[in-house]
């Protein structure tokens, strides 16, 4: 009998801690089992291997990172290491762009106050109480 050589794999979790995508494992594990991690369009389970090909879909706050695999590692390293572990399409980077974009331009309206309110200004705040909770 002959034996086929196994193909190389590595946890999800494993990988995405080691791609840099989350801190710890621990976060990885935990964002797959939550489902903010797709492999080939599918929910998977952080113990899933991982091989080179593979599609996944990550969702990481706000951001959404579309990626193709393009190495293994079971071994946290260097962020040029990391980034060598995967390729984003270029659709993926386009929309990350625009919606930091558009994030930084619903910030630009707001001005923080250039000194301390004073005594008037704070009874005023006091009196109007809590807005966000009408």
């Amino acid at each position: 009998m002959t034996e086929t050589p196994a193909t190389p794999s590595v946890r999800l979790d494993v990988w995405l801690w080691a791609a840099r995508f989350y801190k710890t494992r621990a976060l990885a594990k935990d964002a797959v089992t939550l489902g903010k991690v797709e492999l080939g369009g599918q929910r998977a389970k952080p113990s899933r291997t991982v091989r080179v090909g593979d599609a996944l879909l990550v969702q990481r706050g706000e951001e959404r990172f579309e990626i193709a695999v393009r190495g293994l590692s079971d071994q946290r390293g260097p962020a040029p290491v990391a980034q060598a572990l995967y390729e984003e399409s270029p659709e993926s980077q386009q929309r990350r762009a625009e919606a930091r974009a558009l994030r930084a331009a619903q910030r630009t309206g707001y001005r923080p106050p250039e000194t301390k309110p004073d005594k008037r200004a704070r009874r005023l705040i006091q009196a109007l109480g809590d807005i966000d909770a009408l």
